[in-house]
C-alpha cells in the first residue's frame, strides 16, 4: 500500500487540486446561508467533490428560488415605490 501511494503521488496531488477549491466554495456557500447540516456533512465526508458540486449547482439554488418567491409575494402586497401624496390646502 505504501509503495502504491509513493509511486502514484501525482494522483493524490491531482485529486487534492480538484477537490480543495470545490470543497472551499461549497463550505463557504453553506456557511453564508446558515446551513450547518450541509456544512458539517461536506466537511466530514470526502466525495471527490461530487457532493460539493451537487450542493453548489442543485441544492443551494432551490433555496434561492424559494426566497425569490417569498420576496415577490412581499413586494406585490405593498406600494413602497409609490408614495401616497396628500394635498394640503
Amino acid at each position: 500500500m505504501e509503495n502504491m501511494i509513493a509511486n502514484n503521488i501525482w494522483v493524490i496531488i491531482i485529486l487534492a487540486l480538484w477537490t480543495i477549491p470545490w470543497k472551499g466554495w461549497a463550505l463557504w456557500k453553506s456557511a453564508r446561508r446558515g446551513q450547518s447540516a450541509w456544512f458539517v456533512m461536506m466537511f466530514l465526508f470526502n466525495s471527490l467533490a461530487i457532493l460539493e458540486i451537487l450542493y453548489i449547482f442543485v441544492f443551494s439554488r432551490e433555496r434561492k428560488k424559494e426566497e425569490e418567491k417569498k420576496l415577490n409575494s412581499i413586494d406585490s402586497g405593498h406600494n413602497m415605490h409609490r408614495p401616497k401624496l396628500t394635498i394640503v390646502k
